[in-house]
């Protein structure tokens, strides 16, 4: 895939995901914060759910969601994604900012729409602050979104194992907030698409704009051609 067409598709994504989070948010407002659609449902369910064990561990999968592990994950992905030092530190130079931008981009909208919580005798786990979008599902969604891409650029052909793991990570994050009862399902589906706005407005701005040869250092090498034997 060439500069031109990278940038129409990283594009393509983050407009039609900025468009569905755009009408999702309006509709939140409207309604003054109430829950939506299945938002009760998923909550009675996760209520009337929760054995010990499960609840420990969906305490332990939401608390990467926040904190220092998305930002290591993060570096990660530009160790993973440049070849030489400086490539790789540049890398995770714009792989932190991408993420540490999109939280204050988060962070400023959940407290403009200021979306309640469910009620609190539902919670299982600490929380603060306004509930659309979710933070931990944003963050971890977007950190999981730029793990994917420096799979991608190292590894095109392979590590399939590896890019189901981090999606699933992506998403449980997500879902463990609805499941420990501090999140309505439409905060976490909100989260799920400003982190795919945001991901795809970054990779559209860095393919437009990024030297060339950065680019060019990024792109992964053409598998070598198979040699013929007992030639």
């Amino acid at each position: 895939m060439n500069r031109r067409d990278a940038a129409d598709l990283a594009g393509s994504a983050g407009v039609g995901a900025w468009t569905a989070f755009a009408v999702l948010t309006m509709i939140v407002v409207g309604g003054a914060g109430a829950p939506l659609w299945l938002d009760d449902t998923f909550l009675t369910w996760s209520v009337g759910h929760r054995p010990d064990e499960l609840v420990a561990l969906a305490r332990g999968v939401t608390a990467t969601g926040s904190g220092l592990v998305p930002y290591a994950l993060a570096a990660l992905a530009g160790a993973l994604a440049g070849r030489t030092t400086r490539q790789r530190l540049r890398a995770a130079a714009l792989a932190l900012g991408c993420l540490a931008t999109g939280q204050a981009l988060r962070y400023a909208t959940m407290t403009r729409v200021h979306r309640p919580r469910p009620p609190r005798s539902d919670w299982a786990a600490h929380a603060t602050g306004w509930a659309f979008p979710s933070g931990h599902t944003t963050t971890a969604a977007l950190t999981a979104g730029i793990l994917l891409v420096a799979l991608a650029l190292r590894a095109p052909r392979g590590g399939r194992a590896l890019q189901v793991a981090v999606v699933c990570w992506g998403l449980s994050v997500g879902l463990t907030r609805v499941y420990l009862g501090v999140h309505w399902f439409t905060d976490v589906v909100a989260g799920w698409l400003f982190a795919t706005a945001w991901l795809g407005t970054c990779l559209w701005a860095a393919a437009r704009w990024l030297p060339g040869t950065f680019l060019t250092a990024l792109t992964p090498r053409p598998a070598p051609e198979p040699t013929e034997r007992g030639a």
